[in-house]
């Protein structure tokens, strides 16, 4: 027996399979960006494989390790197949599911090939608004604990304030007794009555009137010198 009956033949050979990957090229419907080639060694590819493990899971309903090394394992060569890999992977996740994964796929390694870091520019442009919602996030987080703070700082003062006043009213019994008091306070005179205090002449009248007369002098030498004359005119003194 031929030992060339036991040989195998791999894919690339058989003649079948490649029949039936012209007839499926022809049958499947595959996206307008598959036609495109992409240079896997411009890419990062640990950046991609999470979305493709994600999305993967999001089409079976749970992860399944094989499927998803498998893709990896296709995305490990330089230049791969586009429209081959939705072929092989039409058998795991049905021709509608690999046709709308690979049209998902392919863009964002187009677009990593493109770009320096080998990152997809929607990759990047998430990463930036998730940063701008951590921010938008810290910057309510901030005012918050600033309106807290500021109530705090109100309740406060106005505790302050609502205090202050008791202490006051417990003391100043005390103050306004001690300015009562009699031997701390000044005594006022009373003011005179403008109409009890009698009239400037009245008052000069009285004090001449309160003043004695001097009585005349009723000795010779004390008459008036009038009084003289007349009486030694008359004869009435007598020397």
């Amino acid at each position: 027996m031929d030992a060339g009956f036991f040989r195998g033949t791999s894919a690339e050979q058989d003649n079948r399979f490649s029949n039936k990957q012209k007839k499926l090229l022809k049958q499947l419907k595959f996206a307008e960006c598959l036609d495109k080639k992409v240079d896997m060694t411009k890419v990062n590819l640990e950046v991609i494989k999470p979305w493709i493990t994600q999305r993967v899971t999001e089409i079976l309903g749970f992860e399944d390790d094989v499927v998803i090394e498998f893709i990896f394992n296709q995305l490990e060569e330089k230049h791969p197949d586009s429209k081959m890999m939705q072929i092989n992977l039409t058998g795991f996740l049905n021709g509608k599911n690999a046709r709308e994964f690979m049209r998902d796929l392919w863009p964002l390694l187009l677009s990593a090939q493109e770009n320096i870091a080998g990152i997809p520019s929607a990759f990047l442009e998430q990463k930036k608004e998730e940063i701008r919602q951590r921010q938008i996030e810290q910057e309510k987080l901030a005012s918050l604990k600033k309106v807290d703070q500021d109530k705090k700082d109100k309740d406060t003062r106005e505790r302050t304030r609502s205090k202050s006043p008791r202490r006051w009213k417990t003391r100043s019994p005390g103050k306004r007794e001690r300015k009562r008091s009699p031997s701390r306070s000044p005594v006022r005179k009373p003011s005179p009555v403008v109409g009890d205090s009698p009239p400037p002449p009245l008052m000069q009248s009285n004090t001449k009137t309160s003043q004695q007369p001097e009585e005349p002098d009723t000795s010779g030498t004390g008459l008036p010198e009038t009084v003289i004359q007349e009486a030694s005119s008359t004869g009435l003194i007598y020397h």
